[in-house]
Parts: structure tokens; C-alpha cells; sequence
């Protein structure tokens, strides 16, 4: 079965409300009743004791007594107590006021009969009816010789107690009709804060991380506003991060697709070719030169995918030992001599003889070798400098070419996989595939290294890479 949360609320609120009046109702009524017969009682006692001042050493069946007892119970005539007197066997000697049953009882008389103390009821019965009673010993020169008993009939007591009982009730239905209206309008405001929580919830559900609630430190229900808006928050970061992960993965399937197109249309074209015979004799040997150079290009691209992989899952092992930057620098130009002649580029090499860096060999090979080939493809009639020293407890690289620059706005994304600064990249027989870059950053990284560019446009572009020497030569 199943019951709204309001119901439950106002459920709960009121069973807790409605046992704590009956216990506060009934204790309050028996207090009540209670203190009511003790004060009819308390003022028996104050009579009796005046009784019994007045007569002080009189016999009991003498006549002053007798006109004392009378004198009172004129006094007392319309509150409805009676007095009355009695001797040692118990024997009541005067009586005045109503016709009541004020016999002394065996157990009362025990009690008083040493004159030491006084026997106070506030309820107990006389005849039909219910009355507080008191008795008091009388004693002549120290000696008991009877006593004084006063009655007060409990009717109008207890007419009063049910009048204040009637009342009682009324309020409590009074009591109880504001208690259910407070516990509905708080019930209500606690159920909608939790049902603007659940169409919150629901919108989340649906998709839609924009959503928010209203949270306060004031209570748990703010608290969990606060930890409800910052669980969309990490929701809508990790969707846009699956988002942005997505936009790339379909980009780099596009990017693969297209570097990968014109190599295989190439080489396919080619083999047609020849198997067709559709290439002269003389153009055939052309053509397989063709074929050598798009498949190495595949495999250039092949093993850019498997490095930037391994870099980006952490695979990349470093055997660091210092090197002579002297050494490393003329290799890079030895290498690469060949293409830049091929575009009417001088490489100069500017090194400090004593300079060494702390690096991996094959990845600082990598690591320069795409820059430079960097620079060579983006300059045509330029020059090249590649320069080295030691500063303090760094070893500084720096790559400069007198190329076509890059835009302002474009050197932050050249680190991006794929990217392109020039679309013209995509038919240059070198770094074609935009991976070069991303890679080499990530193994400057790695060997806890920085790299910075500046670049004009139309005037060229200097890569400055900066290695720490982790340890003394």
C-alpha cells in the first residue's frame, strides 16, 4: 500500500501530538483533583485547630462547649461542613451541620488517640457520600479524652473538577485542531522541498544537467540541496568530457580516414598501374620509388599512433644518462641535411663543446628531430639554427627558423592531435599526419621539461625546449 509522504508525515506528527496532551491531560486532571480535595482538607484542618483553641480545657459536655461547636456551625452553616465531638469509646457527644454519618472509625482513632498527631482525608465516604474529612484529638491537662471531627461533603469539588475537566477537553480539541493545521503547513513545505528535489532528480534523469535547487546549511534536507547540486554539477563535467572525448574520436576516425586516403589511393593507383601496364618502361621504376614512399608514410603514421598511445596510457619508459648535446645536434643535422637541401634550407648548429643534457638518447632524438623537420617544411629559401647551452642547472634547445610563422591565436592548438596550421602540411612528405608535436610535448613532460614558442607571422618561429639536470655530472 502505498501512502504520500505528507500523510506520513502528518501521520507521525499527530500520534506524537495527540499521546503527549492525553499524558499531559490526564496528569494535569488528577493534579488538579488532587490539589482541590488538599485544599478542602487544609481548611478542615484550620477550623478543627480553632475548635479546638476555643474550647481549650472545657469539659466536653459542658455548655461552653457546647455554644462554641454552635457558633461555628453557624459560621459554617452554608458551606455544608459538619462538626461534631466524641469521647474516648468513640461516642459522638455533639453534632452540628447536616445529618451525616461522622462516626469516628476504629483505624482513625488509633491514629489520634495519643494526641500526637491528626487524621486528614482529603476523599474518603461517609454514609452515600463522598466528603474530606479531619479529626483532631481533644485533651484536658494533657490527657485525651476525645476528639473533634469536621466533614465537608465533595460534590461541589467535583462539579467544579468536571467543569475544568469540560474545559480541558475543549481546549485540547482547540490544541489539536492548531497542532494538525502547523504539522499540515510544515508537512506540506518539507514535502515540497523533497518534491522539488525528486522533479530535479527526474529532470537529471532525462538528460538535462542544467538544473538546479535551492540548498542551505539550515537543515539535512539544504545540505542535501547542496550535495544534489554538486553531484550535476560533476555530471554535466563528466558528460561534457564524454562529449568532448566523443567530438574527438570522431575526429580523429575522419583525420585517420583522409591521411590515410591519399597514400592508399596512391599506392593502389600505382599497382593498377603497373599490373595494367599503363606506366612506361622507363616510369615504372618512378612509380615503385612512389609506392616505398606513401608506405612508409602508412607506417610514419602507424608508429605516431602507437607512441602518442603509449605516452597517453604512461608505457614510456626513460633510461636517462647525460648526453653530449654536441653530439645529439650534428646527428639531427647529418639526418636531415638531405631535406633541407631538398627545399634550399641551411641548418647551422651553434653549441656550447662542454654542454650535456640529462635525457633518454632515442627520445631526445625524437624529440628534436620533429621540430627540425618542423621548421624545414615550414620554410622555403630560409635558414635553420639549431642551438644549445647550459644555464644555471638547466640545459636549453632552441630550434629557430626564418619560415612562414604561425598566427598568434594558433600556437596554443599545435600541440592538438591532428591539428593543422597550414592545410598544405597534408602533401608534405614529413609530420603530414599533425601527430609530431602532441608527441614531442608529451616526452618533454615526461623528462620533466618545458617548451615554449614564439612566432611572427611571415618572419618564423623559435622552439625553446628547457631540460633539468636531476643530477651533478
Amino acid at each position: 500500500m502505498r501512502i504520500k509522504y505528507i500523510y506520513q508525515q502528518l501521520i507521525s506528527h499527530l500520534s506524537v501530538i495527540l499521546v503527549a496532551l492525553l499524558v499531559l491531560s490526564l496528569v494535569f486532571s488528577h493534579y488538579i483533583e488532587k490539589l482541590v480535595f488538599s485544599m478542602k482538607a487544609d481548611e478542615l484542618q484550620g477550623y478543627g485547630y480553632n475548635i479546638v483553641q476555643d474550647v481549650q480545657g472545657a469539659d466536653l459536655w459542658s455548655a461552653s462547649t457546647y455554644s462554641t461547636l454552635l457558633r461555628y456551625s453557624e459560621e459554617l452553616k452554608g458551606t455544608g461542613i459538619t462538626i461534631g465531638i466524641f469521647n474516648t469509646q468513640r461516642n459522638r457527644i455533639w453534632s452540628f451541620g447536616k445529618d451525616l454519618d461522622i462516626n469516628i472509625t476504629t483505624a482513625e482513632w488509633d491514629e489520634i488517640k495519643d494526641g500526637s498527631s491528626t487524621v486528614i482525608k482529603p476523599s474518603t465516604r461517609r454514609g452515600d457520600q463522598e466528603v474530606a474529612l479531619v479529626a483532631i484529638p481533644y485533651s484536658v491537662n494533657n490527657v485525651v479524652v476525645g476528639g473533634i471531627i469536621l466533614t465537608s461533603p465533595l460534590v461541589e469539588s467535583k462539579e467544579m473538577i468536571q467543569e475544568i475537566n469540560r474545559y480541558l477537553i475543549y481546549i485540547l480539541f482547540l490544541v489539536f485542531a492548531i497542532a494538525l493545521l502547523m504539522s499540515f503547513i510544515f508537512s506540506r513545505v518539507h514535502v515540497n522541498r523533497i518534491k522539488k528535489l525528486q522533479e530535479a532528480t527526474s529532470h537529471v534523469a532525462d538528460g538535462d544537467y542544467t538544473v538546479k535547487v535551492s540548498s542551505s546549511t539550515f537543515d539535512e534536507i539544504g545540505e542535501l540541496g547542496q550535495d544534489f547540486n554538486q553531484m550535476v554539477d560533476r555530471l554535466r563535467e563528466s558528460k561534457e568530457a564524454i562529449d568532448a572525448l566523443e567530438n574527438r574520436r570522431r575526429q580523429f576516425m575522419s583525420d585517420v580516414s583522409h591521411e590515410l586516403k591519399t597514400p592508399l589511393t596512391t599506392i593502389s593507383g600505382v599497382i593498377e598501374g603497373l599490373n595494367n601496364n599503363m606506366i612506361p618502361e622507363n616510369e615504372r621504376e618512378k612509380g615503385l620509388k612512389l609506392i616505398s614512399k606513401e608506405a612508409k608514410r602508412l607506417i610514419r603514421l602507424v608508429n605516431e599512433n602507437l607512441d602518442y598511445d603509449k605516452i597517453r596510457s604512461n608505457q614510456i619508459v626513460l633510461m636517462k644518462e647525460f648526453i653530449s648535446l654536441e653530439e645529439v645536434l650534428e646527428i639531427i643535422y647529418e639526418q636531415l641535411s638531405f631535406l633541407a637541401e631538398e627545399k634550399d634550407v641551411k641548418i647551422y648548429v651553434e653549441v656550447d663543446h662542454d654542454a650535456v643534457i640529462y635525457a633518454d638518447y632515442d627520445r631526445l632524438i625524437q624529440i628534436i628531430m620533429n621540430i627540425t623537420k618542423n621548421s624545414i617544411q615550414f620554410t622555403e629559401n630560409g635558414s635553420v639554427w639549431l642551438t644549445g647551452r647550459m644555464e644555471s642547472s638547466r640545459t636549453i634547445i632552441e630550434v629557430k627558423d626564418t619560415g612562414i610563422g604561425i598566427e598568434a591565436h594558433e600556437i596554443e592548438n599545435i600541440w592538438k592531435r591532428f591539428y593543422k596550421a597550414d592545410l598544405s602540411r597534408t602533401n608534405n612528405p614529413y609530420g603530414e599526419f599533425g601527430l609530431g608535436l602532441s608527441i614531442v610535448k608529451q616526452l618533454v613532460q615526461f623528462h620533466e621539461g618545458d617548451i615554449q614558442v614564439t612566432s611572427e607571422k611571415g618572419k618564423g618561429t623559435t622552439f625553446t625546449i628547457s631540460f633539468p639536470l636531476s643530477r651533478e655530472k
